[in-house]
């Protein structure tokens, strides 16, 4: 009898996998660096916000820090309520999220919020919703798919690049329809990542490589505000009451923070002297206040959460997951690096958020539901 009962456990069907807890890792690296966040919009806001050029802040120099705290606790409860749903969910939903972005994306240059020359947003009641983060996230999903189901096809034109390409095409072109030329930047550039990932032969990156470069000759050769921008990127103290302002603020508030900086709260550059400085340019301000030791603190917390990304990822049991959690490891390292190059002039300037500082909800709520997707697969370990 009891060799029986033995026999028949022998083929029953195997347990599903058990889920683990979470990294405890990378939820308090994404924490730290959140928290910091939110303090350095304090401290890099509250000049205009006090000032009030613009009319909506009534005065308070609190307003953005306060926006901004709203949406780190709400944001912390979508990276915790990510990290509970499974995996397999975000599978089922991949094509039904890259629906609902692309007709967002359809709708922002017809009835979209326009600010500073562009219509990147959509209302929804008081707050505004800029469907470019989303994309991101949507390529991330897709792509991860499409490389599980198309798997021992990648290096084939049909499957292996047509596909891929006709999603990038269409996001691309919707996204120059805002105009939103730093988040095409970045959908190439992660759309590219996962290409490779999923194996696509090295001679398609060569020629598009090639085809980049052509397009840049003639971009620089007919277009003169294109060549008027790398002149003013390779010397910006050329012109620096006009195109070379922004990115000669950013240098002074970096070079004044020195090596241990100004003090919390003690930039000079933030009233008024530099755009954007709560938001595209809030590591200026950070330099300036921390200096180079707070900098560099900075700049490794990030490396580490990066990495912890890419360990989760490596240690996956699921093709799915370890795509999904390399792409949004890489999109993070992509707009760290890019928000810092930019900052610093070691590439043109162009508006490329700090994730997880930059003020602005919506983007805020969005990388931190990704970042509870990769704690739902750190879950699934194997």
């Amino acid at each position: 009898m009891r060799y029986e009962s033995a026999r028949l456990s022998d083929f029953s069907a195997p347990e599903k996998p058990r889920r683990q807890s979470m990294d405890a890792g990378f939820f308090t690296l994404a924490l730290i660096l959140l928290a910091m966040g939110v303090v350095m919009v304090l401290s890099s806001s509250y000049a205009r916000a006090y000032y009030d050029p613009g009319k909506v802040t009534g005065g308070n120099g609190a307003y953005y820090f306060l926006r901004q705290l709203i949406f780190a606790l709400l944001g912390v409860g979508a990276m915790l309520l990510a990290s509970r749903l499974p995996m397999s969910f975000y599978r089922r939903y991949t094509f039904h999220f890259l629906g609902l972005t692309l007709v967002l994306l359809m709708l922002v240059p017809i009835i979209g919020v326009k600010a500073n020359g562009s219509r990147r947003w959509l209302g929804v009641g008081g707050l505004t919703l800029q469907p470019s983060e989303l994309a991101k996230l949507a390529v991330i999903l897709s792509f991860s798919l499409l490389i599980c189901r198309f798997q021992g096809k990648m290096r084939s034109f049909k499957y292996g690049i047509l596909p891929f390409l006709t999603i990038l095409g269409i996001m691309i072109g919707l996204l120059i329809l805002e105009p939103h030329f730093s988040a095409s930047i970045i959908l190439i550039a992660i759309g590219g990542v996962m290409m490779f990932l999923g194996g696509v032969g090295l001679g398609w990156f060569i020629a598009a490589l090639g085809g980049v470069t052509a397009a840049l000759a003639v971009l620089l050769t007919f277009f003169p505000y294109a060549s008027s921008r790398i002149s003013t990127w390779r010397d910006p103290f050329s012109d620096p009451s006009d195109r070379g302002y922004q990115i000669v603020q950013s240098l002074y508030s970096i070079g004044s923070g020195g090596l241990s900086g100004l003090g919390l709260g003690g930039s000079r550059q933030k009233f008024l002297y530099l755009p954007e400085e709560h938001n595209d340019f809030i590591f200026s301000v950070a330099c300036e206040e921390l200096g180079f030791i707070g900098a560099a603190l900075i700049l490794a917390l990030f490396a580490l959460l990066i990495l912890r990304g890419y360990w989760i990822a490596l240690h996956q049991r699921d093709r799915f997951n370890f795509l999904t959690c390399a792409g949004i490891s890489t999109l993070l390292a992509i707009q760290v690096f890019l928000n810092v190059a930019v900052v610093t002039n070691l590439v043109p300037c162009t508006g490329i958020s700090l994730p997880l500082f930059s003020y602005g909800g919506t983007a805020l709520l969005i990388q931190l539901f990704e970042m509870g997707i990769i704690l739902s697969a750190s879950r699934e370990l194997i």
